[in-house]
Protein backbone atom coordinates (compact mmCIF):
# COMPACT_ATOMS: atom_id res chain seq x y z
CA UNK A 1 0.00 0.00 0.00
CA UNK A 2 1.13 3.52 -0.87
CA UNK A 3 0.32 6.51 1.08
CA UNK A 4 0.23 9.67 -0.46
CA UNK A 5 0.00 13.23 1.09
CA UNK A 6 -0.93 16.11 0.31
CA UNK A 7 -0.04 19.49 1.02
CA UNK A 8 -0.14 22.85 -0.02
CA UNK A 9 -3.58 23.97 -0.68
CA UNK A 10 -5.58 27.14 0.64
CA UNK A 11 -7.37 30.46 0.23
CA UNK A 12 -5.69 32.57 -2.94
CA UNK A 13 -7.33 35.28 -4.82
CA UNK A 14 -7.87 35.47 -8.74
CA UNK A 15 -4.41 35.53 -10.56
CA UNK A 16 -2.31 34.09 -7.52
CA UNK A 17 -0.39 30.92 -8.07
CA UNK A 18 -0.03 28.55 -5.39
CA UNK A 19 1.94 25.05 -5.36
CA UNK A 20 0.75 21.74 -3.87
CA UNK A 21 3.09 18.81 -2.96
CA UNK A 22 2.48 15.42 -2.14
CA UNK A 23 4.77 13.02 -0.47
CA UNK A 24 4.58 9.28 -1.32
CA UNK A 25 5.89 6.58 1.24
CA UNK A 26 7.42 4.83 -1.57
CA UNK A 27 9.76 6.36 -3.97
CA UNK A 28 8.26 8.23 -6.77
CA UNK A 29 11.07 6.43 -9.01
CA UNK A 30 9.60 3.60 -8.47
CA UNK A 31 5.83 4.71 -9.16
CA UNK A 32 5.66 4.67 -13.00
CA UNK A 33 2.83 7.54 -13.56
CA UNK A 34 1.93 10.36 -10.84
CA UNK A 35 -0.64 12.94 -11.58
CA UNK A 36 -2.98 15.54 -9.73
CA UNK A 37 -6.58 15.23 -10.17
CA UNK A 38 -9.40 17.66 -9.35
CA UNK A 39 -13.25 17.81 -8.23
CA UNK A 40 -15.42 20.59 -7.59
CA UNK A 41 -18.54 20.19 -5.48
CA UNK A 42 -21.53 18.75 -8.25
CA UNK A 43 -18.59 17.75 -11.10
CA UNK A 44 -16.56 14.67 -11.58
CA UNK A 45 -13.09 13.98 -10.67
CA UNK A 46 -10.92 15.46 -13.68
CA UNK A 47 -7.77 14.75 -14.54
CA UNK A 48 -5.26 18.11 -14.10
CA UNK A 49 -1.77 16.74 -15.23
CA UNK A 50 0.56 13.44 -15.38
CA UNK A 51 4.22 12.59 -14.91
CA UNK A 52 5.71 9.50 -15.89
CA UNK A 53 9.13 7.66 -15.84
CA UNK A 54 11.90 10.03 -17.39
CA UNK A 55 9.70 12.95 -16.34
CA UNK A 56 7.25 12.70 -19.49
CA UNK A 57 4.12 14.84 -18.03
CA UNK A 58 0.62 15.60 -19.86
CA UNK A 59 -2.19 18.30 -19.35
CA UNK A 60 -5.52 18.74 -19.44
CA UNK A 61 -6.76 21.46 -21.93
CA UNK A 62 -7.46 24.21 -18.66
CA UNK A 63 -3.81 23.65 -16.98
CA UNK A 64 -1.83 23.80 -20.50
CA UNK A 65 0.35 26.66 -19.96
CA UNK A 66 -0.77 27.56 -16.09
CA UNK A 67 0.05 24.65 -14.50
CA UNK A 68 3.50 22.67 -14.23
CA UNK A 69 3.54 19.42 -12.77
CA UNK A 70 7.18 18.29 -11.48
CA UNK A 71 8.47 15.45 -9.30
CA UNK A 72 12.09 15.04 -7.01
CA UNK A 73 12.91 11.52 -6.43
CA UNK A 74 14.89 12.57 -3.75
CA UNK A 75 12.31 13.83 -1.81
CA UNK A 76 9.91 11.48 -2.89
CA UNK A 77 7.56 14.39 -3.86
CA UNK A 78 5.81 15.06 -6.82
CA UNK A 79 4.19 19.34 -7.29
CA UNK A 80 2.04 21.22 -9.11
CA UNK A 81 3.23 24.92 -9.35
CA UNK A 82 -0.53 26.59 -10.81
CA UNK A 83 -0.44 30.12 -11.55
CA UNK A 84 -3.21 32.59 -12.39
CA UNK A 85 -5.74 30.73 -10.94
CA UNK A 86 -9.19 31.65 -11.16
CA UNK A 87 -12.44 31.22 -9.74
CA UNK A 88 -13.05 27.97 -11.98
CA UNK A 89 -9.86 26.11 -10.67
CA UNK A 90 -11.73 25.94 -6.96
CA UNK A 91 -11.80 22.34 -6.03
CA UNK A 92 -10.09 19.79 -3.90
CA UNK A 93 -7.23 18.62 -5.81
CA UNK A 94 -5.96 14.84 -5.08
CA UNK A 95 -2.57 13.20 -5.65
CA UNK A 96 -2.80 9.74 -7.70
CA UNK A 97 -0.19 6.64 -8.42
CA UNK A 98 -0.81 4.01 -10.14
CA UNK A 99 2.07 0.71 -9.89
CA UNK A 100 1.04 -2.54 -11.14
CA UNK A 101 -2.63 -2.96 -11.34
CA UNK A 102 -3.08 -0.63 -8.47
CA UNK A 103 -4.37 3.10 -8.42
CA UNK A 104 -3.40 5.14 -4.97
CA UNK A 105 -4.88 8.27 -4.11
CA UNK A 106 -4.50 11.11 -1.22
CA UNK A 107 -6.94 12.63 0.87
CA UNK A 108 -7.33 15.65 -1.43
CA UNK A 109 -6.00 19.39 -0.20
CA UNK A 110 -8.45 22.25 -0.84
CA UNK A 111 -7.82 24.92 -3.31
CA UNK A 112 -10.62 27.87 -2.88
CA UNK A 113 -10.01 30.68 -5.33
CA UNK A 114 -11.89 33.68 -3.99
CA UNK A 115 -11.52 37.61 -3.63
Amino acid sequence: QVQLVESGGGLVQPGDSLRLSCTSSLSTFLIPIMGWYRQSPGKQRELVATIATGHITHYADFAQGRFTISKDNAKRTIYLEMNGLNAEDTAVYYCNGRLGGSEFWGQGTQVTVSS
